[in-house]
């Protein structure tokens, strides 16, 4: 089916339909990055990979290596066929992937790795294509709180792979860590479905001068007295640009009038990760362990409180949304983000003798500012801070550095725990939440309240 045929199908699409299943996506790149939490201790136990630090650090982080890759293609691809067509291959490959994960062999390190890659393929696609193409539906006085359902969906998808996981606990342990992974690929198939009724990006389309189509989907999602000006202003975007997407280039990210605005939304991409976040979803139950003493696979409640921390601050952040300032958010969660992983360490060098569940007590204060701050507001800035000739390629290359982050922290989590003191390897993601915090105040500028179009103009003035 072209686009201009799926256009005319989606004549009776509600706006509601399209902001949700344009955000499901959200839902399969939360229950992957979510549902090793639980699997892990199991797979640990079925296989024997205790004490073999790097193997679990690697099937851990496998899927956010392949997101590297998968960010920056389906970026640049989704420029080429729609959000739309990427999003759908990219449910086809969590489909795939997830049922390879599940049927894995015995012992088959490496082929699980190599599955996780593929998989990490499709979420990466996700951590982009959803912002972009939930960013140039919404209105610029909603799209802070439509962009947040993103969020929302991905620690839905969290949670849910949270629960999944303890619900399944009690199966044998080879079974129990196959059907963990399996699952995710019943969202998968939802998602597919949902996206064949979706209708294309009205930015892309006016692109691609697809013009009647671009004034359909607006037609759905903006008052009727809204069509006409708001598809003359991305026509005019389109045209001023027309001639720099002729040449656009990967060099051209970061050089010329571009270069502020993709610094600052790849800045705080990788901020995102490297601030230690995924150190917590991915290893809470082994954190308690080291804590507590008691076995992993017995604190899968764990993350089932951490994702309920992430959900209710995703509904918050729907509320604040567009009543704060994006860089006032991001400096206040940062600061508290960074004072939870420092003081843990500070107090223990004051008072050794310290209960070792109070590094829990503030991880969970942690999670809490997270889920209202820096979770949501990196993909709601990466949705609507890079100008139309580079977003694609832009949006990608910062979900591939907020991954490259993602990977590093789930990699190099086990092995630095293994040779420090988990407050000490906190403490050090602490001092990186201050610097994201520095970079915010110099580098990132407030989009706010502003038209994609707005933002672009009032970047690419400053050089």
């Amino acid at each position: 089916m072209n686009t201009s045929t799926a256009e005319k199908d989606n004549k009776k699409i509600s706006s509601s339909f399209i902001y949700f299943f344009g955000s499901f996506g959200g839902i399969l790149f939360g229950y992957d990055i979510g549902v090793m939490t639980g699997a892990l201790p199991f797979l640990q136990d079925d296989w024997g990979l205790h004490g073999n630090a790097s193997i679990i650090g690697w099937i851990t982080s496998a899927v956010m290596f392949g997101a590297i890759f998968g960010g920056a293609l389906a970026g640049q691809l989704s420029d080429k066929l729609g959000r739309r067509k990427m999003i759908l291959i990219s449910a086809l490959i969590f489909v795939v992937g997830s049922v390879l994960s599940g049927i894995v062999p015995d012992n088959g390190q490496y082929y699980l790795i190599g599955v996780r890659i593929l998989l990490g393929l499709a979420v990466g696609a996700a951590s982009a294509l959803v912002p972009a193409y939930m960013s140039e539906m919404a209105p610029a006085h909603l799209r802070g709180r439509l962009s947040g359902i993103n969020q929302t969906m991905i620690v839905s998808g969290m949670l849910l792979s949270y629960i999944v996981d303890y619900l399944l606990k009690d199966l044998p342990e080879m079974y129990a860590w196959r059907l963990m992974l399996g699952l995710a690929a019943v969202p998968a198939i939802i998602l597919f479905f949902g996206v064949l009724r979706l209708p294309e990006s009205p930015r892309f389309l006016v692109r691609h001068n697809l013009l009647d189509a671009a004034r359909r989907t607006l037609s759905y999602i903006r008052p009727s007295d809204e069509v006409e000006p708001e598809l003359k202003q991305i026509q005019e975007t389109v045209a001023a640009e027309a001639h720099a997407a002729q040449n656009s280039s990967w060099g051209m990210l970061f050089s010329g009038k571009y270069q502020y605005l993709v610094v600052a939304g790849i800045g705080v991409a990788a901020f995102q990760q490297f601030q230690g976040a995924n150190a917590i979803f991915y290893y809470i139950p082994l954190i308690v362990e080291t804590a507590t003493g008691h076995a992993a696979s017995s604190q899968l409640m764990w993350p089932i409180i951490q994702g309920v921390l992430l959900v209710l601050g995703s509904l918050v952040f729907l509320v604040i949304a567009d009543k704060f300032n994006r860089r006032t958010l991001l400096k206040v969660g940062g600061t508290i983000m960074g004072l939870s992983f420092i003081l843990p360490a500070i107090i223990n060098s004051i008072m050794p003798g310290t209960n070792p569940m109070m590094i829990v007590f503030f991880l969970c204060i942690y999670v809490a500012f997270y889920s209202f701050t820096w979770a949501p507001l990196t993909w709601v800035i990466v949705g609507e801070i890079f100008p139309l000739a580079i977003r694609g390629r832009a949006s990608g290359m910062a979900s591939s550095f907020n991954w490259i982050g993602s990977f590093l922290v789930g990699l190099l989590f086990p092995i630095m725990t293994a040779s420090m003191p988990q407050e000490i390897v906190f403490a050090i993601f602490g001092v990186i939440c201050m610097l994201g915090v520095c970079f915010v105040t110099k580098c990132v500028p407030e989009t706010r309240g502003h038209t994609l179009e707005e933002i672009e103009a009032q970047g690419t003035k400053r050089r």
